[in-house]
C-alpha cells in the first residue's frame, strides 16, 4: 500500500490514499512525530554517510501535529523486534537489560518493566543442560531455546550467538537462524572453538582477520536476510591479549558495521572510560558480571556518565534462582514446606503464566450449552467427554457429571413426511439416562430431549433393543415425570430411564 502526501505544510492536514505512489520519500516514515528523510528526491538534501555506521544519517524536514502520529498503527503496521531495539539505542540513557534463560524468566523480565533483555549462554547451558558455559550447547539448541523466549514476550530479545559456531560461513548460518527465531539482536564473539565464558580462565581469541570476518560475514547475512537486526560486536582479547589489542579490534568492528560494540571483562573504571572513547558514535555495551567478576560494577547513571548505552545482567536470574532451589529442597527435605514468603502463592503463579488471560479469551470461543461425545474406547461402554465452558468447569462438583445434548432444529418434528405427528411433542420433554455401577459408583446420569431416540443407542448400546418409541408413546400424555426402565444388564449396571 502506497501513499501520496498532499501537503507539506505542518499546520495543514494532509491525505493518504490508496495505491498512489509516494512522491516525497523514499523510505517509510518514522515512528517519532518527525518524518525522517535520508533523500529528497526534488531537491539536493542529501544525506552524508556514518563512517562508523556505513548507513545515510537521517534528518528532520518537519515536524507534523500529533494526530498524525498514529499513521502506521492505522495500516496494521509493527515495529519489528530490531527496529524497536534500534529506537532504544536512538534514546537517551543508559539502558538496562537483564538476562534471561528460557520463557518464564523472560516474561518476568518484561512483567518488571524492562525495555529489552539479554539471553544468556551461560544460563542457558546451566538451565537446559545442566552443563558449564564451555562450548558444550550447540547453535540447534541456543536457536530452539531463543525461539522459546522470542515468542514468550513482546520487548526486543538480544541472543548470546557465542563465536558464530565456525567459521564466516557459519557466522552467516548463525545470524539468518537467529533473525528467523525473532530475534532483535545477536552478540557475536571472538573466541575460538570451543569457546568459554568470558570471565573464566583459558580463553583464546582468534586472530584479528577472522575476527573482523566474523563480522563482515555477520553484516553480510542481515543484508541477505532484508533483515535489520542489530549486530553486537564482542571481543574477548583484553583478558586474552591486551587492553590495546581490545580497542583495536573494537575500531575495526565498527568499520566492518557492527551496531554495538562490547569489550568483556574489562578491569577497571579507567579501562572502560579507554573504551568508550572508540568510535565514540557507535553505541557501547557494559557487563555487569554479578557475584565476582572481572569487571567492576556500577550503578546506571555511572555507566551513562562513562558513555555506556546498554547494560546486561548476566546472571542475577539464575542466580537467585539457583539459590531459591537450594532453599526450597533444603526445607522439603527437612520435612517442611518453603516460608510463604519465600515463594508466590498459586493465584501469583497462575497470574504470571497467564492462566486468567487464558480463560478471559476462552469464553470467545465457548459454546453456550454442553456438548457429548460418546467414547467407546475402554472397558466402560458408558464413558463420555464432556465440553463446557470455563466457568461451569470450574464451578461444576466431579460427583455431579451431568451433560446435555444440544439437538439441530431441524428436529422439530418426528413425522418423516413433515407433518406435526402427536408424538413430536415430546420434544419438549426430557429423558435423563443414568447408570449405576455394581460397586454403586454414578457412571452416566444425562439428559437428552426424548424425541432424539436415535442418539440414544449411541450414548447407552445396551439400549438398543428397546422400545423406547413405544413407551414414549405411552407416555406422552403424562404429565410429571415417570419412570419408562430400571433393569441391569449384563455387565451388572443398574440402567435407568426417566421421563421428565
Amino acid at each position: 500500500m502506497n501513499f501520496n502526501l498532499q501537503s507539506m505544510n505542518p499546520s495543514s492536514s494532509f491525505v493518504a490514499t490508496r495505491d498512489q505512489s509516494l512522491s516525497v520519500f523514499n523510505r517509510p516514515f518514522s515512528q517519532s512525530h518527525s518524518f525522517l528523510v535520508s533523500n529528497f528526491k526534488n531537491g539536493s538534501f542529501l544525506s552524508p554517510i556514518n563512517t562508523h555506521t556505513r548507513r545515510p544519517k537521517t534528518h528532520t524536514l518537519f515536524t507534523t501535529p500529533k494526530r498524525f502520529q498514529p499513521i502506521t498503527g492505522c495500516l496494521g503496521e509493527r515495529n519489528t523486534p530490531a527496529k524497536e531495539l534500534r529506537q532504544i539505542l536512538e534514546s537517551p540513557g543508559a539502558h538496562q537489560g537483564p538476562a534471561c534463560f528460557d520463557g518464564l524468566s523472560a516474561k518476568l523480565v518484561e512483567r518488571a518493566g524492562f525495555q529489552y533483555c539479554f539471553t544468556s549462554g551461560f544460563s542457558i547451558s546451566a538451565a537446559r543442560l545442566g552443563l558449564p558455559d564451555t562450548g558444550f550447547i550447540s547453535y540447534g539448541e541456543m536457536v530452539d531455546q531463543g525461539q522459546q523466549i522470542t515468542q514468550a514476550v513482546s520487548i526486543p530479545v538480544i541472543g548470546d550467538g557465542d563465536n558464530g559456531y565456525g567459521n564466516a560461513m557459519n557466522v552467516k548460518r548463525t545470524v539468518k537462524g537467529y533473525i528467523r527465531a525473532g530475534f532483535a539482536g545477536i552478540i557475536l564473539e571472538d573466541q575460538v572453538s570451543p569457546k568459554a565464558c568470558g570471565h573464566t580462565q583459558g580463553r583464546k581469541v582468534v586472530s584479528r582477520e577472522e575476527a573482523v570476518m566474523r563480522i563482515k560475514a555477520a553484516v553480510d547475512a542481515r543484508k541477505e536476510s532484508g533483515s535489520d537486526i542489530v549486530i553486537v560486536a564482542r571481543t574477548d582479547s583484553r583478558q586474552a591479549l591486551s587492553l590495546e589489542e581490545s580497542l583495536w579490534r573494537s575500531r575495526a568492528f565498527a568499520d566492518a558495521g557492527a551496531d554495538v560494540l562490547f569489550i568483556d571483562a574489562l578491569a577497571s573504571k579507567e579501562e572502560m572510560k579507554a573504551f568508550c572513547e572508540v568510535s565514540p558514535l557507535v553505541p557501547k555495551m557494559a557487563n555487569m558480571l554479578e557475584g565476582g567478576g572481572k569487571t567492576p560494577i556500577l550503578t546506571p547513571l555511572e555507566l551513562e556518565e562513562i558513555g555506556y548505552k546498554l547494560v546486561a545482567y548476566p546472571l542475577s536470574l539464575i542466580g537467585v534462582s539457583i539459590r531459591a532451589m537450594q532453599d526450597s529442597l533444603t526445607a522439603l527435605k527437612g520435612g517442611r514446606i518453603p516460608p510463604p514468603g519465600s515463594m508466590p502463592s498459586f493465584e501469583e503463579i497462575k497470574e504470571i503464566l497467564g492462566f486468567n488471560n487464558y480463560y478471559e479469551e476462552e469464553k470467545r470461543y465457548a459454546t453456550s450449552k454442553y456438548q457429548l461425545y460418546a467414547d467407546r474406547e475402554g472397558s466402560n461402554a458408558y464413558s463420555i467427554q464432556r465440553v463446557r465452558d470455563d466457568s461451569e468447569q470450574r464451578g461444576q462438583s466431579p460427583q455431579d457429571p451431568v451433560v446435555e445434548v444440544i439437538t439441530p432444529d431441524v428436529y422439530t418434528k418426528y413425522g418423516a413426511d413433515g407433518s406435526r405427528d402427536p408424538f413430536s411433542g415430546i420434544w419438549s420433554r426430557t429423558l435423563r439416562i443414568k447408570i449405576t455401577g455394581r460397586d454403586g459408583f454414578e457412571k452416566l446420569d444425562v439428559r437428552v430431549p426424548a424425541g432424539f431416540l436415535e442418539g440414544i443407542t449411541n450414548i447407552v448400546p445396551a439400549l438398543g433393543g428397546v422400545n423406547l418409541k413405544a413407551l414414549l408413546d405411552d407416555a406422552a400424555e403424562e404429565v410429571g415425570g415417570k419412570v419408562l426402565l430400571d433393569f441391569n444388564d449384563t455387565m451388572g449396571d443398574r440402567i435407568q430411564v426417566f421421563l421428565e
